[in-house]
């Protein structure tokens, strides 16, 4: 519960308080009069009515109320009299009881003594609230602040600032746990420098990886030249077309990991340009040489909006998966709406679980089925990425009479 809150609370429990007993003051109470006093001045009055002073006058001079036993007001106002507290003394005339005299001692005796027990009791209900004021700022100061600035150091902490340290005070009840804190501060920050310095080495390595691995890759596209020279025939080099045009592909992925690294970019860049879509067919025709491609239709002439390398690499990283896991021919079929082109790659294979096919787009994620087989779960993954980024998208599902399907959208010009 918040301090102020608690201290809204006292304060309403005193006022509830304060008003009850304000309340309460008992008025009935019996003080000590002078007796001697009034009884001297009933016998004084006493004797002025005896010589025929009138009422009124004797009223004004001595402070009191006269009623005489003659006045048809005598039990009402001798009722009232004895009500309001009054001291009343007989008035007797001749042995005989004439009236009454009432003097309003008690009554002002009760206001004044009243007015004291109010006055002290507000003096109370002051004192105890500054004094409950008092607790509640010292419970503010020793408990509730060093959490609050606890809180506020949390809160540094979760948005990976840790060059604020949690200052330790004198007469700190929870220093232990300021100290235990600040020293985990600490622990994150060097973690945190460990783990840049790790990434920058792992950056260095991959550039430096990366301009390692271009020197084979420029012998391999040097050798298809020359053999493309010397060779005569047909089927070796068609073969050897395709060598080249693999090794120019892996040629700029370790161009565009090798500024990625240098960059510090998180992600692969993804150009989309006009494109053919016969470049759809020359792709697919390079896949025969990973296994059985059978096409079951033309491929639709129109433009594609796609970035050739990135599509390149979704069509091998599907047809790879499909030869690696299914074992089997793989079909190809094409569609076209108004604004896409759908490209199936379907195999004959085991499938996959139904529970698993939400997953298999996941990052790292391999089903099942990829057991005992090498892969990093980045296949499906990337090429998803890839044709999001493209404007189109990547679907899998199992196929009908057993079999897997997995359909690309193109986005077309």
């Amino acid at each position: 519960m918040k301090i102020r809150i608690l201290a809204l609370f006292y304060v309403l429990i005193l006022a509830v308080t304060g008003f009850f007993l304000y309340q309460r003051i008992d008025k009935h109470d019996i003080y000590e009069i002078d007796m001697l006093d009034l009884n001297t001045r009933t016998y004084e009055i006493s004797k002025e009515l005896d010589a025929g002073t009138a009422p009124d006058v004797l009223e004004k001079e001595y402070d009191c109320q006269i009623v005489l036993l003659s006045e048809d007001t005598y039990e009402s106002e001798n009722n009232m009299y004895i009500r309001e507290g009054y001291s009343v003394f007989d008035y007797t005339k001749d042995g005989v009881i004439s009236g009454k005299i009432a003097f309003a001692a008690r009554a002002k005796e009760y206001e004044s003594r009243q007015q004291k027990e109010k006055t002290t009791l507000i003096l109370i209900l002051v004192m105890a609230l500054a004094l409950g004021m008092l607790l509640l700022l010292v419970v503010w100061y020793l408990f509730v602040r060093p959490f609050r600035e606890l809180k506020t150091f949390a809160e540094h902490v979760s948005k990976g600032n840790l060059e604020v340290p949690l200052k330790m005070q004198k007469h700190n009840y929870f220093g232990a746990f300021t100290e235990s804190f600040d020293r985990m501060r600490e622990e994150l920050k060097k973690a945190s420098e460990r783990e840049i310095e790790a990434n920058r080495s792992k950056k260095e390595l991959v550039a430096e990886l990366s301009h390692d691995i271009k020197t084979p890759v420029a012998t391999i596209k040097a050798t298809c030249e020359v053999m493309e020279v010397k060779c005569d025939d047909p089927a070796v080099l068609e073969k050897v077309a395709v060598i080249q045009s693999k090794a120019s592909s892996v040629e700029h992925l370790i161009d565009n990991m090798f500024k990625a690294t240098l960059d510090e970019l998180e992600e692969l860049k993804v150009d989309p340009t006009e494109e053919s879509s016969q470049i759809l067919e020359d792709m697919v025709k390079e896949l025969r040489f990973y296994g059985e491609v059978e096409t079951l239709n033309a491929v639709p002439a129109c433009l594609i909006h796609v970035d050739k390398l990135r599509l390149e690499q979704v069509v091998d990283n599907i047809a790879g998966n499909s030869f690696k896991y299914a074992g089997t021919k793989l079909e190809v079929e094409f569609s076209e709406e108004d604004s896409n082109v759908h490209v199936l790659f379907m195999d004959r294979g085991p499938g996959v679980p139904e529970e698993e096919i939400s997953m298999l787009t996941s990052k790292f994620y391999r089903g099942s089925v990829a057991s005992g087989k090498d892969g990093s779960g980045l296949g499906l993954y990337l090429a998803s990425v890839f044709m999001e980024r493209m404007g189109g998208g990547l679907e899998v599902r199992n196929r009908e009479g057993g079999g897997f399907v997995v359909e690309i959208v193109i986005k077309k010009v």
